[in-house]
């Protein structure tokens, strides 16, 4: 270890440094908050960013004891579990619950089985998984949805984007709607958390939080109470699963089968029109519609239980029965056999990975079905959009439960313009991007943009990078708009778990990334006091549930409102400004005078 943190107090202990931990580490380190950093087998290249910042680092492994006693765990204020799998991070939060069970712990796990036990020794919301965390964001990109919905203690809210049709200030458009941001349209600046006395002009977009009547009142659409939740998963069942073999056999069958069905209904339809004119029962009457279908599709099958016949009707009759006989045989032999072929050889395509989406329009196609791809692939499912699946991976973990769901999958490279056209890409209303590789997901996302040609500005093209500088230079320079980082999405849960702070939301205005949190204001604090006005100008208080209003909640909250111990304040803004107003309210006030007038160090011990 390059610094001794043996004998620190009340700092942040980061247990693995890949993927999302290099983000938590960024985010605690731009808070202010003093972080040590364990791990035996880093990722080199991240490794070097956190020296740069001055973080002390272990090399030795988080699963041992002395490891953790030497980054000072048992005067740390929390311990987040981030490793390279799953086992290890279980094992640390498990060791470091054995060890100090009064710390903090917040752990990385992807199995819900797992995650739900090991919350049963670490406590509730210590078990974060980040596919879960980051997944609605993604969704939300490839539907474009103006709305996000947030429930602020019990009371539902909506996050809506709403193009500024006249010219005004926020206040004469909006009244008391929350503003949250501005994308002006000249520039395409944002103006995080703006006065409502800001004047827009026709064509900026304006994002606006309130109650779904409050919008509604104010002309903004938006959806309906998102108190009851995301809507859940396509039922499954006997009809469900009939209903859903039927619509795939229709999309998916191909021109000689569909001519053969159709020329197999025609032929019935045309012998019971003949049989309702001419038949005539032995008593001297017609045949209903039922007995008229009936004797159709028994002289069809060429099975005759002999409670029909011909024999005693007129000559013209039997002709037609002569001809209808031997044009129903051929015309179901036909069909039958194209059935089988159809079947068999999508049956060998599946299995080869050699699929061919055919039929499908406004579908979603998703490339790279890991842990974040399935959570992606049964939200869009459980907003009832089509997906289809490309893999590489003809053995990828997860394609069994995408079949079981009915999601045509595709196998092959999605550089590749044979594998884009097996997945319908033309027809598709939107593409996510999606396997863990930068690498790959730049290729296939200039590869689709290409291939979809004068449809690439409207067709919401979402790709996973995780490199933030990567993202930046790739917004900037090859028009992709829809640039997402999980890593970036799913850290502030972890930072706020372990700061005292409840994430309730994440999502994106533009390209900047934004956080709705729930904090309780400590006895004593910098917030215990302290008039809502004073805040950061980035950060919004949009709510207020006080202590001694019995649980009523204050929205929107006055200006010259103050903050009071207990009370739990909903805050918007970017994570770094939240998180700034966290540190604000561990601190007392003559600390924030201090820290105001002489700024620390990095590393530097508080």
């Amino acid at each position: 270890m390059q610094t001794d943190a043996a004998d620190w107090t009340g700092h942040v202990i980061v247990c693995g440094l890949h993927g999302v931990g290099l983000r938590i580490i960024e985010q605690l380190h731009l808070a202010g908050v003093l972080v040590v950093v364990v791990d035996d087998d880093p990722d080199r290249r991240l490794l070097r960013a956190v020296l740069a910042w001055g973080i002390p680092y272990s090399s030795a492994s988080a699963r041992l004891g002395e490891s953790l006693l030497g980054a000072g765990l048992m005067r740390a204020s929390a311990v987040i579990c981030v490793e390279s799998d799953d086992l290890a991070s279980l094992e640390t939060a498990l060791l470091v619950s054995e060890l100090n069970p009064a710390v903090r712990v917040v752990v990385q796990l992807a199995n819900a089985a797992v995650g739900r036990a090991v919350a049963g020794v670490t406590g509730a919301g210590s078990v974060l998984d980040v596919a879960a965390l980051s997944a609605p964001s993604l969704i939300e990109a490839c539907l474009q949805s103006p709305t996000h919905a947030v429930v602020l203690g019990t009371v539902g809210f909506v996050v809506a984007h709403v193009d500024v049709a006249a010219a005004g200030t926020l206040r004469e458009l909006y009244a008391d709607l929350a503003p949250i941001a501005v994308v002006r349209a000249a520039t395409g600046a944002v103006e995080v958390c703006p006065g409502r006395d800001l004047e827009v002009g026709h064509g900026d977009r304006v994002v606006l939080l309130g109650t779904p009547a409050e919008l509604a009142s104010a002309g903004v659409t938006g959806p309906g109470d998102p108190a009851h939740g995301m809507p859940g998963l396509p039922p499954t069942g006997a009809v469900h699963s009939a209903r859903a073999f039927a619509s795939t056999m229709l999309r998916e069958a191909d021109r000689p089968l569909r001519l053969a069905v159709a020329g197999l209904v025609l032929l019935i339809a045309v012998a019971m029109s003949v049989l309702l004119i001419g038949y005539q029962k032995p008593d001297g009457s017609h045949m209903s519609p039922i007995d008229a279908l009936y004797f159709s599709i028994e002289t069809v099958g060429t099975i005759g239980y002999g409670d029909f016949s011909f024999a005693e009707q007129d000559a013209w009759l039997r002709i037609f029965a002569i001809g209808f006989m031997l044009t129903g045989a051929m015309t179901v032999a036909v069909f039958f056999a194209l059935l089988t072929n159809f079947l068999v050889s999508r049956r060998i395509e599946a299995s080869l990975g050699r699929r061919v989406v055919t039929g499908m329009v406004g579908h979603v196609v998703l490339i790279g079905l890991g842990s974040v791809g399935l959570r992606v692939m049964e939200g869009l499912l459980a907003h009832g959009r089509q997906v289809v699946v490309v893999e590489r991976d003809d053995q990828g973990r997860y394609l069994e439960q995408a079949r079981a769901l009915g999601v045509p999958v595709v196998i092959g490279d999605a550089t590749v313009r044979r594998t884009l056209t097996a997945a319908n890409l033309g027809d598709a209303s939107a593409v996510a991007v999606l396997t863990s590789n930068d690498l790959v997901n730049l290729e296939s996302a200039l590869a689709i943009r290409d291939e979809l040609g004068d449809r690439a500005a409207t067709t919401p093209l979402v790709v996973r990078l995780f490199d933030r500088q990567l993202a930046t230079f790739v917004e900037s320079h090859f028009g992709l708009h829809h640039v997402r980082s999980t890593a970036a999405l799913a850290a502030p849960w972890f930072v706020g778990a372990a700061l005292g702070l409840d994430v309730l939301s994440t999502f994106y205005v533009d390209q900047q990334p934004m956080l709705v949190g729930r904090l309780r204001v400590a006895a004593g604090g910098g917030l215990d006091g302290l008039a809502m006005q004073h805040l950061s100008a980035r950060t919004r208080v949009v709510a207020i549930g006080h202590l001694d209003g019995a649980g009523a909640l204050e929205h929107p909250p006055r200006r010259d409102t103050r903050f009071a111990a207990g009370d739990e304040a909903y805050l918007v803004g970017p994570y770094e400004d939240i998180l700034q107003v966290l540190r604000r309210d561990t601190l007392s006030p003559q600390q924030i005078t201090g820290a105001s007038a002489q700024e620390e160090r990095p590393g530097q011990r508080q």
